[in-house]
């Protein structure tokens, strides 16, 4: 398949640039994976079309304050260092800017010298290591210095820096945050959960490649990239009764989804396990463990939307897609959610949302 067959047009101000007021009353467009039949609704009355004996698997990952701007050393000319990957030993994989001044041996400082920095080596792909120098410990030093490395497409400024954070985050060092879940209020949670359904956690640290295009032409020639996950005892044992007992495994994300492929067994059974994980998933492939997925609406020609159609079809995908743009659904991070799954019950559409030719009448 092409590239370009995952492609649509989305005009930019659909493009969410801050959140709702209310995590759960974004909006949530269902969509049958086997019929592509589309019904219109709001994130809290995902309840409504979950069923007893249905577990959901969330990733607690937790964002980083990654972004740090600081003076490069001596002159005291503007720097700016993104951290990816933690290295060890105070070292960092880091992206930095301006790249022409800061070689090998480069020094920087951020704050009022609470922290400093030089770069140890240049890798091969242009990313720096970077090692650090600090008193006290790392992660307080960058909750005082650091700022939330928001998406290129997100222009304004994040007025409260746990907005991009889900409420349920716990384990700190993703890049990005895993965005499906920034709908979900602890007390949504605790309905779902008085509802009998049963809720897991994984970990996987999103990495900045979620963001880079696919630039071959060809899908299958794209270079994955990896990113650091976990599945704890008690998740692989909860998935694997659910399992057995005909319960449907629903992922909270792109990224839990992607953990649980990675590991899963090929009859779905599954074992705790931790590493890298570099997993491509795009049509055609075969879905071992999940069921049913919640996600956000993903950028033209990326391999989330190119996952998402392994699930539902691309045909499906991109009819939904062209409904929540006729609908003025919010895009991308900050944007509307998805409940993707087969034989949605009959649910009636919240009169808030009218139906499509209303609405695209109001906003004609």
């Amino acid at each position: 398949m092409k590239t370009k067959d995952f492609d649509y047009y989305l005009p930019e101000e659909l493009i969410a640039q801050t959140p709702l007021e209310k995590r759960d009353e974004s909006r949530l467009m269902c969509l049958d994976k086997e019929t592509g039949e589309l019904s219109h609704h709001h994130f809290y009355e995902l309840p409504d079309f979950l069923n007893p004996g249905d577990c959901l698997i969330l990733n607690n990952s937790r964002v980083l304050p990654a972004r740090l701007l600081g003076q490069r050393l001596p002159g005291g000319g503007a720097c700016e260092v993104l951290l990816l990957i933690d290295r060890g030993d105070k070292t960092w994989e880091c992206i930095v800017r301006p790249g022409k001044h800061l070689r090998k041996g480069a020094k920087m400082q951020f704050g009022n010298g609470e922290l400093k920095a030089e770069v140890v080596d240049v890798l091969p792909d242009g990313n720096r290591m970077v090692k650090f120098d600090f008193k006290g410990i790392f992660l307080e030093v960058l909750e005082h210095l650091g700022k939330m490395p928001l998406p290129p497409y997100i222009k304004e400024e994040l007025q409260d820096q746990e907005r991009y954070q889900t409420v349920y985050s716990k384990v700190n060092g993703s890049a990005a945050a895993p965005t499906a879940g920034l709908h979900f209020t602890p007390e949504l949670l605790e309905k779902i959960q008085a509802k009998g359904v049963n809720i897991g956690y994984v970990t996987l640290h999103v990495g900045l490649g979620t963001f880079r295009p696919v630039k071959e032409d060809d899908i299958e020639q794209h270079d994955m990239h990896s990113e650091y996950c976990v599945i704890p005892p008690e998740t692989a044992t909860l998935i694997n009764e659910t399992k057995a007992r005909g319960g449907r495994v629903i992922c909270v994300g792109t990224t839990s989804c992607r953990t649980l492929e990675s590991w899963a067994q090929e009859d779905g059974h599954m074992e705790p396990s931790a590493g890298w994980t570099s997993i491509y998933i795009y049509p055609g492939y075969r879905f071992k463990v999940m069921d049913a997925l919640v996600t956000n609406f993903h950028l033209p020609q990326s391999t989330l939307i190119m996952l998402v159609s392994a699930l539902a079809g691309r045909e499906h995908v991109l009819h939904a897609y062209e409904e929540a743009v006729k609908e003025r659904y919010r895009f991308f991070s900050f944007g509307d959610a998805m409940f993707i799954a087969s034989e949605i019950p009959k649910i009636g559409e919240n009169s808030e949302n009218p139906d499509v030719s209303t609405v695209s009448e109001e906003n004609s």
